[in-house]
């Protein structure tokens, strides 16, 4: 369940359909504009969630629409170490095989390790950890795709998840399999957009009832009781005899859960049965006739807790236009695992008594004993009921303690992070101040360094370009980009070779050094190489200045040539 075989536009057909046909379909539904819902269960390390975010993006900016669009895709996986790679965004240099050189520039950013997914699709993609089985989906989906996670499942999870995936999608919503899944008997919910391409457009009218399930179910926990009979059991001579068995000579019976939710009908039950008008309610206490309905509702709640049958004896069960006397045994069943936790429920039909005083004085009895019968099931009934209120009331207090403490929490939590708030805010002023002073002391720097006319320049210990002024671009082809850029690297106008050499000899032996040098347009300079010292007298690198004595050299020559 947890192989991670996935890439970057897998099945490039089925992307170039959604690019060009299956998403500006979807767009053109809505006019106006709208925010898009998207799901992408099995989503493995993310790579086709992004796919999707991409080529959403790209239909966007070809048709450009004149309503706003944006897509929120979920993209959901078991395996809690496949989400945490995904959201990471950082894919192997090998991903150039599977996405354009366009598409890498457009969408990724190139690292050490290999691509990050940019910021722009990476925030329209969220994910989770989530059971496509057990847990609830996402709804209100206008594309979802689940590409190759059918075929690792059974029939029976197939069948499990095309509802569920129905009841997730909007009208005309767009479903994406991988190119060896269909979608199975499930042709009345899905229509195919493309023959030959695995994307399918929800129908609107179902044929099939069907009941959502997110409960995990054992293979060993089916039975026929769940509607699933092997088609040759069906046809063997066992199955048949026993059905004619349970229509004509057992008594009727039903199999119901805690709720009276009916699970199996064994026999004929019309007589103590019957449909409720309005929705269809496969519920015994919404289809059980009058004088079975107030009598089942304590029983079946106590059958549940309890080893022994309960039996109701003489209940007087109206028909059509008349009334009948039935027995009716409630046993909760604990065994096998299958039906455990389960209520069978048994009609047995009591005949009438003949005969004339006889009769009547049996009537007479018969309707003395049901009402006290009757008497008997409301005190019951209403017992159970005050039992259930006071169970209810119990647990409202409860809820509300805890509510009031997590109220309490709340509060505390809300004036912690006011109080850390404040915290941050004087911080923030106070860094805020400390910036300002730092500007201010930099820009007076700056100005004194220039007013002095000084070519300076700040190296730091391993002779890489830290800082300089203005003048030394006389002297040096400096751009702001030879910041971080070793010495020896820079063009010079100036005929000293050995800088670099006496700018080590300094930041080694800590004492400073003076020379003259001369450029190649005949101007002289003297060169002053001194220690970089920082604040807690740590040396950290070299300051070499220049300081133009052109005019100094000029009148030495001048006085050589009177003095000669």
């Amino acid at each position: 369940m947890l192989i991670g075989v996935t890439n970057f536009f897998r099945d490039p057909q089925l992307w170039e359909f959604l690019r060009s046909s299956a998403i500006p379909a979807l767009l053109a539904k809505y006019p106006e504009g709208r925010l898009l819902r998207a799901w992408v269960p099995a989503c493995s390390s993310g790579e086709e969630a992004y796919s999707l975010a991409m080529v959403f993006r790209e239909v966007l900016e070809k048709l450009r629409p004149e309503g706003h669009f944006t897509l929120q895709i979920y993209a959901t996986d078991l395996d809690p170490d496949a989400v945490d790679r995904a959201r990471r965004a950082i894919y192997p240099d090998n991903i150039v095989a599977d996405v354009s050189a366009e598409r890498l520039s457009r969408f990724f950013i190139p690292e050490d390790q290999g691509y990050r997914v940019n910021k722009d699709i990476r925030e329209m993609v969220v994910f989770a950890v989530q059971n496509v089985i057990s847990d609830p989906p996402f709804t209100k989906l206008d594309l979802l795709s689940c590409r190759n996670l059918l075929i690792y499942f059974g029939s029976e999870l197939q069948k499990r998840l095309m509802p569920i995936f129905h009841c997730a999608l909007n009208r005309q919503g767009i479903l994406i399999l991988g190119s060896a899944e269909t979608v199975g008997n499930f042709t009345d919910m899905f229509s195919p957009m493309d023959k030959k391409i695995r994307v399918f457009e929800r129908l609107e009218q179902t044929s099939q009832p069907f009941r959502l399930d997110f409960q995990p179910k054992r293979l060993s926990d089916v039975s026929p009781l769940d509607g699933v009979v092997p088609p040759d059991f069906r046809q063997s001579l066992e199955y048949q005899t026993d059905q004619l068995i349970q229509q004509n000579y057992a008594p009727a019976a039903v199999l119901v859960n805690g709720d009276g939710d009916i699970i199996y009908i064994s026999g004929r039950t019309g007589k103590y049965l019957e449909p409720a008008a309005g929705k269809v309610n496969m519920n015994i206490h919404a289809m059980a006739r009058d004088g079975l309905r107030d009598a089942l509702p304590g029983v079946i709640r106590n059958a549940l807790h309890q080893s022994q049958p309960i039996h109701l004896n003489g209940l007087q069960v109206g028909t059509n236009g008349g009334t009948q006397i039935i027995n009716v045994t409630v046993q909760g069943i604990e065994n096998p695992e299958a039906l455990r936790n389960r209520v069978l429920i048994v009609f047995t039909d009591v005949s009438m008594p003949s005969g004339g005083r006889k009769k009547a004085k049996t009537a007479a009895s018969d309707r003395e004993g049901a009402l006290t019968l009757e008497l008997q099931q409301t005190r019951e009934a209403l017992r159970s009921t005050h039992e259930e209120m006071q169970t209810s009331v119990e647990e409202a207090k409860s809820a509300n303690e805890e509510l009031q403490a997590s109220n309490e929490e709340l509060t505390t939590s809300k004036e912690e992070l006011q109080s850390m708030n404040e915290e941050l805010q004087t911080v923030n002023a106070e860094l805020q101040s400390k910036v300002d002073a730092l500007t201010w002391a930099r820009n007076d720097m700056t100005n004194l360094l220039n007013s002095t006319e000084i070519a300076t320049i700040f190296l730091d210990s391993q002779m890489k370009l830290r800082r300089y002024t203005t003048y030394a671009t006389h002297l040096f082809k400096f751009i702001p980009a030879d910041v971080g850029r070793s010495l020896s690297d820079i063009v010079t106008d100036l005929d000293y070779p050995q800088l670099q050499a006496d700018a080590m000899a300094v930041l080694s032996n800590l004492v400073f050094r003076e020379q003259q040098a001369r450029t190649k347009d005949g101007r002289w300079y003297r060169v002053r190489i001194m220690p970089y010292r920082t604040q807690d007298n740590v040396i950290d690198g070299v300051v070499v200045t220049f300081i133009d004595i052109t005019e100094i050299k000029q009148l030495e020559a001048e006085l050589r040539k009177r003095e000669t």
